[in-house]
């Protein structure tokens, strides 16, 4: 397999990296397309072949799969260069809030294309990939892409990309609310009498392990939070607060729906 990779940035890096460790054959050639001098020159420490632009590519080169890690909002414009790669070519984007339809627009509605939507965790192995196809992507190509994704974390396929910006608004955006709570926890701890560096470890330690219980899936988050609640105890004077008519979940709510209506303008 060739595979090429538009873009070497923080998420082209870190998946390429998973991919190479986890995912690809020893016989799979690798091309990266970078235009900056600084991550041309990272990517040229992974990957034998690397080029300013996808002009460089010698023409008898035709690429399996060809995966757009950039800012959505230079899609457009970068696209017509890939018409080439079209026929006998895959296209994997990850570029948040660009359709299936735009790529099908520009490269044809013969274009194979698969949308996927990754959150940052992904650099750790421990991200949601979910992603969906259009019908020109054969079940091999479906299955040769959830198997690259995997070295990222976790796999999810939707049937239908109208769900896309849900869960663009949920897990592609979900870990900038995780981390905005853990450094309002901490703030907390702090307000409460501790110094900033005990109440990191306590706050850090505390969200990783309670993700890691509720991830086991022995029982829901639903009960496991009645568990830790004794009547009348503390946790049950905390989540008096967060639990109120306009607490955690009309925020949370009003949040995801927000990211959700700007996914869909983004589009």
């Amino acid at each position: 397999m060739i595979l090429l990779l538009v873009g070497y940035g923080n998420l082209g890096s870190a998946m390429l990296s998973a991919w190479i460790d986890r995912a690809l054959s020893e016989g799979d050639e690798l091309i990266v397309v970078e235009p900056n001098d600084e991550l041309r020159e990272k990517a040229s420490r992974c990957v034998a072949t690397v080029y300013k632009s996808v002009q460089e590519i010698p023409e008898g080169v035709s690429p399996d799969l060809i995966v757009f890690s950039v800012k959505p909002e230079i899609v457009r414009n970068l696209l017509p260069s890939y018409l080439r790669f079209v026929q006998g070519g895959l296209f994997l984007s990850l570029a948040a809030g660009i359709s299936i339809e735009t790529f099908e627009e520009i490269l044809g509605k013969e274009a194979a294309v698969v949308r996927c939507m990754v959150n940052t965790p992904a650099s750790i192995g421990e991200g949601m990939m979910v992603f969906c196809a259009n019908d020109n992507v054969s079940e091999e190509a479906e299955q040769l892409v959830s198997h690259l994704l995997a070295a990222n974390g976790k796999v999810a396929r939707l049937e239908t990309e109208e769900l896309m910006d849900a869960v663009t608004a949920v897990s592609g955006s979900g870990p900038a609310y995780v981390f905005h709570f853990i450094e309002c926890l901490i703030a907390a701890g702090v307000k409460a009498g501790m110094c900033h560096e005990l109440s990191t470890t306590l706050v850090l330690q505390t969200v990783y392990g309670a993700a890691s219980l509720a991830a086991a899936r022995q029982v829901g988050p639903e009960e496991l939070r009645q568990r830790v609640t004794s009547p009348d105890g503390t946790t049950a004077a905390a989540l008096a607060v967060l639990m109120a008519e306009s607490g955690l979940q009309e925020l949370v709510s009003e949040a995801v729906l927000a990211a959700k209506q700007r996914s869909i303008e983004l589009a």
